[in-house]
């Protein structure tokens, strides 16, 4: 807007109601979220209420600008907790547990999508596209309610410290990454409504972020050893800098990783939180202090040794990202959601059964545990141990439910992931109806709510004995060759053992 002719933003006080509203809006947030936890365990729930509330779908309380503005940042706050996801990841435990993590992974990203197919395309009438879009919805995990119902549901027990929690948090991982990934392929869609030479060029709409996606996920590690890893080191012994501007530094270096990530993911044709995640991963590779060490800031500031780029993240943008950006992000999704429309006969009774069945999809995930068990423990062929060793088979078989039951249930909620997907579906392609949308929002909504109240369930009643269970609780790490049992005394919930990655010397 320009006044007197100037280039510049007249400035108007902002009116008494303005004002009250965003407060009531806030405050409303925070209220939401603590009663969400309290009672269904998913705080997210509480934004999206209120988003509900306060956005198109029912009252309107907020002017179209500011739910534009707020969905903005509520994206923001989107990649940045994507980001964070790949930064606190323990990549040692993922790379141990690699083969596991990405079948049980497959297994929950073709399951849905098959039953999908089977009830939406066969069952209820959809198109193969309708079907095959919603059902990457319904392939997600919401990391963000993984992490928060594992980590709230047992005060005893550092689930992330276990082999089944490593699984979990490795699977979610790999099954959001790869929603992210069909999520490029379903924007590339909208190029099949263009005519012409659509068709002819229907292998590359569809190839692609596929390439690109796979291109930016190999390339990675490779550029982290070979140039970015190296380059950091002697940048740092050449020139100190991160010793002596401590957290500013670490900040200016994480923030033009994620940009410049964000961008060659944009441009490349892949989705740009798949580059907010390698972004994360490549940040948390480079050399020094694991995030998860014990550490004591003067002492580090005193020897030189620079600060854990997760302990600057969560200084500079924690409180920021957790209080403000993260529930502008559930609430933009909730000022999404066609709230009337989810309760016309149809609708509901569709919703219902496809969401019964997209439990069930992910609850076969949890199959993969005995499975694996039942081929790792191998029954000696001949010899007189036979029957003893059968007898530890079952025993080590029978263990094993308790740990696939929780890896199953804990990949049920689907969350923002699945509601952001299916947005996506709708918002920019032309192939989703808006019945098979409200059917696959059902389908969200429910399993996100029935997901964490089943984790809290399962891990009130068997949470220790998966922890004590010798094959898939607690596991030993090794640190220069030793194996270290990660729950002695010197750890617990929020001081863990330091990692194996050498620290840079001072």
């Amino acid at each position: 807007m320009r006044a007197d002719g100037g280039a510049f933003l007249a400035y108007h006080e902002p009116g008494i109601v303005s004002i009250l509203t965003l407060i009531s809006f806030f405050v409303f947030l925070a209220v939401a979220e603590t009663a969400a936890e309290r009672v269904l365990g998913a705080g997210l729930l509480g934004h999206m209420v209120v988003g509900l509330v306060y956005g198109a779908p029912i009252a309107n309380i907020l002017a179209p600008e500011w739910q534009d503005a707020f969905l903005a940042l509520g994206y923001l706050g989107l990649i940045l907790i994507i980001f964070e996801g790949g930064l606190t990841i323990r990549l040692d435990l993922l790379a141990q547990n690699l083969v596991l993590a990405v079948l049980t992974a497959l297994v929950g990203v073709l399951t849905p999508i098959a039953l999908s197919f089977a009830l939406l395309y066969a069952g209820f009438g959809y198109g193969a596209i309708e079907a095959f879009i919603v059902g990457t919805a319904l392939c997600s995990t919401s990391l963000g309610t993984t992490f928060v119902v594992i980590n709230n549901a047992s005060k005893a027990v550092d689930f992330s410290q276990t082999r089944i929690g490593t699984v979990l948090i490795s699977a979610a991982i790999l099954d959001d990454v790869c929603g992210l990934v069909l999520v490029s392929v379903i924007q590339q869609l909208r190029g099949l409504s263009a005519g012409g030479g659509a068709s002819t060029n229907l292998g590359w709409i569809i190839g692609r972020p596929i390439l690109a996606s796979s291109l930016l996920s190999l390339l990675t590690p490779l550029a982290v050893k070979f140039v970015l890893g190296p380059a950091f080191r002697r940048l740092v012994k050449a020139g100190r800098v991160r010793q002596r501007f401590q957290h500013p530094a670490n900040m200016s270096l994480t923030v033009l990783l994620l940009s410049a990530f964000l961008a060659v993911a944009a441009y490349a044709g892949a989705s740009v939180l798949l580059g907010a995640f390698l972004a994360g991963t490549v940040v948390s590779s480079l050399p020094g202090r694991p995030a998860d060490a014990r550490h004591d800031s003067a002492g580090d500031a005193a020897l030189g040794r620079p600060p854990a780029f997760a302990e600057t993240f969560g200084k500079y943008v924690g409180d920021v990202q957790r209080y403000v950006l993260q529930p502008l992000f559930f609430a933009s999704i909730g000022f999404a959601i066609p709230f009337l429309e989810l309760w016309t006969g149809e609708a509901v009774w569709k919703g219902v059964v496809f969401a019964v069945l997209m439990v069930c999809g992910k609850l076969v995930v949890g199959l993969c545990v005995p499975l694996w068990d039942l081929v790792a423990v191998r029954q000696p062929p001949t010899g007189p141990a036979e029957k003893m060793a059968g007898a530890c088979r079952r025993r080590v078989l029978a263990a094993s439910w308790a740990p696939g039951a929780l890896l199953g249930t804990a990949m049920v909620a689907r969350g923002e992931i699945g509601l952001l997907i299916i947005q996506i579906g709708l918002n920019d392609t032309p192939v989703l109806s808006r019945s098979a949308f409200v059917v696959g929002v059902w389908a969200i909504l429910l399993n996100t709510i029935v997901g964490p109240v089943a984790v809290g369930f399962l891990v009130a009643r068997v949470g220790l004995r998966v922890a004590e269970n010798p094959r898939w609780g607690t596991q030993a790490r090794r640190q220069h060759g030793v194996e270290m049992q990660s729950g002695g005394e010197s750890q617990g919930r929020n001081g863990q053992a330091r990692g194996s990655r050498e620290e840079i010397p001072g």
